[in-house]
């Protein structure tokens, strides 16, 4: 299922890979995260090719709502309370930098950026806002308190970031990939150390920055118990309201909203990956009653990488790994998230410093209430008896009716009603 932007732009296509090839950097997975990784390394006069299993932007990164922003959920609060106050503000000037990064590259391109203030909402958690102003005013950030905002619906206040901003997407990653050096319908199904193993050859790097999303590869970094995976959906609606910026509420299971053109894009029916949700039919409902005159134009849905501690995963992939990095979990911020992780990695691969490296490293502490349970949900999928069978570590697969797939609760893993594999990090069909 095709989203607005996929059906409103087109991308340049690229030869698959063949035989043996060569080169300095391997990126594997060509969403936003690899692409700008590839591109910055590229900037420098590094030699990267990028190996996608399909076509580029054809996963979650062509699903996105396409928020520039900062402002990731009332999240500042939640890391100083866990970190410090000071970790807080490394996190905003990190996806700060990238987002002046964003502002620079759709200066010199028609990708329909646009200035727009940003808003974080809740709906019944005033305490909530207050503790993020104080944060934010802690660390220097002027932010503003909005009571009453331009929604169908009564919240307890938000908190704006000005002058963020949006695009579209496609358009933005179509200038960028044209000067890229790209392998299309190149699954990388295994690495042998460098080497990465194709359905038609192999890849040989002196490094490799996985980008394929959920990492694939299981014996290192222990992925499988830092991530899991969640749905949401979007509408793209006809005659509906004109909301003036970008706004999300800070609850999973909440609403966004934003125009674009004359169509208002509403995101919601959240739930993680292989559960029960709202889906589209919450969003059908909530357009019916607030949106009484508006026609839907398309709907698509994506899926998100959840970290542990509501930060990306960007570094070396483990300890014993030196040639091997990786960025995911970027928790439904991938646009900013994916630009911080190509600004690391570009120095990681390089031997340089970089100031951020240690607050989103892959190896900082496990330790918190998300990993009990997604152990938790390990251990139940593995347990509950059903014909189908993830291949990625055997749990159970559950029917997803609103999309006709099969769906794994433990990690993520989506497959088609046939069994073709539909998100990682399974890395191949259901067999027979």
């Amino acid at each position: 299922m095709e989203s607005y932007w996929q059906k409103t732009a087109s991308l340049p296509q690229f030869p698959r890979a063949e035989g043996e090839l060569h080169t300095d950097v391997l990126v594997i997975g060509g969403g936003l995260a690899g692409l700008l990784t590839a591109f910055m390394l590229q900037q420098k006069g590094v030699r990267v090719t990028v190996a996608e299993k399909g076509r580029i932007f054809s996963g979650e990164s062509g699903k996105t709502t396409a928020k520039i922003t900062y402002q990731h959920g009332l999240v500042y609060h939640r890391i100083a309370k866990r970190l410090s106050v000071e970790a807080a503000k490394q996190y905003l000037e990190a996806n700060r930098a990238a987002f002046e990064a964003y502002k620079e590259l759709c200066a010199e391109m028609d990708c329909d950026y646009a200035v727009k203030d940003n808003f974080v909402y809740t709906v019944d958690d005033p305490v909530a806002l207050e503790k993020e102003m104080t944060v934010l005013q802690k660390m220097g950030f002027s932010a503003r308190f909005c009571q009453s905002l331009a929604l169908p619906i009564p919240t307890a206040g938000a908190v704006c970031f000005p002058d963020q901003a949006q695009f579209h997407p496609v358009k933005f990653i179509a200038d960028i990939a044209r000067r890229l050096d790209i392998r299309e319908h190149t699954f990388v199904r295994a690495m042998e150390g460098k080497t990465a193993v194709t359905d038609n050859g192999k890849i040989y790097a002196d490094k490799v920055v996985v980008a394929s999303h959920f990492p694939f590869i299981n014996n290192h970094g222990a992925f499988f118990l830092k991530l899991y995976q969640h749905r949401s959906y979007v509408l793209a609606l006809k005659n509906a309201q004109n909301v003036g910026g970008m706004y999300v509420d800070d609850s999973k299971k909440g609403l966004s909203f934003r125009n674009q053109g004359d169509l208002l894009l509403l995101g919601g029916g959240d739930h993680r990956t292989g559960k029960k949700g709202g889906n589209w039919n919450e969003l059908l409902q909530f357009a019916q009653t607030h949106y009484p005159a508006a026609a839907e134009q398309c709907r698509w849905a994506a899926q998100d990488c959840m970290s542990l501690d509501e930060m990306p995963y960007i570094g070396r992939y483990a300890k014993r790994t030196p040639h091997l990095y990786v960025a995911s979990g970027f928790n439904k911020w991938g646009v900013t998230g994916s630009m911080t992780a190509a600004m690391i990695l570009k120095d990681l691969v390089l031997d340089q410093k970089n100031e951020y490296a240690t607050l989103f490293s892959p190896a900082r502490s496990m330790l918190t209430p998300q990993l009990f349970l997604n152990g938790l949900e390990s251990v139940v999928g593995l347990l509950t008896p059903t014909v189908k069978r993830c291949p990625h570590l055997g749990c159970a697969l559950h029917w997803n009716n609103a999309e006709r797939s099969w769906d794994c609760s433990c990690h993520g893993s989506r497959f088609s009603e046939n069994g073709k594999l539909l998100d990682n990090p399974a890395n191949g069909n259901l067999k027979e």
